[in-house]
């Protein structure tokens, strides 16, 4: 059953620095964010803690679900996680999910890759969101997506925090 309220905005993230791939040694699923991303995550939270916001939805890579945790300590809320949002997924998926928190009426963040972002930016512009912005997505920066109730409307690109 779908809900009367729709959601206005959605925040989709791309994780915080977790400092160079090639460095890590083990499960790159398991890379934390570095002290550079660990700022960036905190300027996310102080950017965003009074949006009302009611999910956070992480890939379930350590690195995005750490780049959600300061915002999920400012706002109460427990950082979820979904497989369509990690790396190596695609813009469709990542599309059904955002698709479906409009749909719940939920005011979202989604935390994500460097391979999935512009995939599903992708998908948004052929579907007609309009993007006031030439397509990028650095870590740690955000794409605010703004609903119509029942597309997603407008794309604003929101710089990283000062790291």
């Amino acid at each position: 059953m779908t809900s009367s309220r729709a959601v206005s905005t959605l925040y989709l993230i791309r994780h915080a620095d977790a400092g160079d791939r090639s460095a890590w040694v083990g499960d790159d699923d398991l890379r934390p964010l570095s002290k550079k991303g660990r700022r960036q995550s905190n300027g996310l939270a102080v950017r965003l803690q009074a949006e009302g916001l009611t999910r956070l939805i992480s890939s379930p890579s350590l690195r995005c679900i750490e780049t959600l945790e300061p915002l999920a300590d400012v706002t109460g809320l427990r950082v979820e996680t979904d497989a369509r949002l990690v790396e190596g997924s695609d813009g469709p998926a990542a599309l059904q999910l955002a698709d479906e928190l409009r749909e719940l009426g939920d005011t979202a963040v989604l935390c994500s890759h460097g391979d999935v972002i512009p995939d599903l930016l992708s998908e948004l512009r052929i579907l007609g969101t309009s993007f006031h912005h030439a397509l990028t997505w650095p870590k740690a920066s955000t794409w605010v997506l703004t609903s119509n109730g029942t597309h997603w409307t407008d794309a604003h690109f929101v710089p990283r925090p000062d790291s």
